[in-house]
């Protein structure tokens, strides 16, 4: 059921032209969702309230291993994109190989780009062409002590 949730970058951009068509707003938000845990869960129904349809663009396991170092991910992006598809909170998942989500940003043009306290807005990937475009950029805020990496932590205590 999830599945058909996940969409590749050319789907998405055809069912971005739908949803404009249609007068939708598109929220965007992005990571790498190793270990969903009740920060994301929160952030992600919050997000979600930002408009009519969330998309969220998941690291692939190429490039969450460049960012986050060897071991991670610990479940493959594949996995990760279908957990997240399952949640109601959101519309579409996107697996993406690059660094940066900025590519996929600006082609896409989300009315609504979202991520976590723990970035400053100036920090945003991708904020000078949603906010160009005419779009709204938003930093939620961040739950405190919940994090995979604090989780993976106790894990190896």
């Amino acid at each position: 059921m999830g599945t058909t949730k996940i969409l590749s970058g050319d789907e998405l951009l055809a069912e971005r032209g739908r949803l404009r068509a249609a007068g939708r707003k598109l929220v965007f938000t992005n990571g790498v969702f190793d270990i969903l845990h009740v920060g994301h869960v929160r952030y992600l129904a919050e997000a979600g309230a930002l408009g009519d349809a969330l998309v969220v663009a998941i690291n692939s396991d190429r490039t969450v291993c460049e960012l986050k170092g060897a071991g991670r991910p610990l479940m493959n992006h594949d996995e990760r994109a279908e957990i997240l598809a399952a949640l109601r909170a959101v519309d579409y998942v996107t697996i993406f190989d690059d660094v940066s989500p900025r590519s996929l940003i600006a082609e896409l043009l989300p009315d609504v780009l979202v991520k976590g306290g723990d970035y400053a807005l100036d920090e945003i990937h991708g904020r000078e062409e949603v906010e160009a475009a005419g779009g709204l950029v938003v930093s939620l805020p961040f739950v405190e002590g919940v994090s995979s990496s604090t989780i993976i932590g106790r894990m190896k205590q």
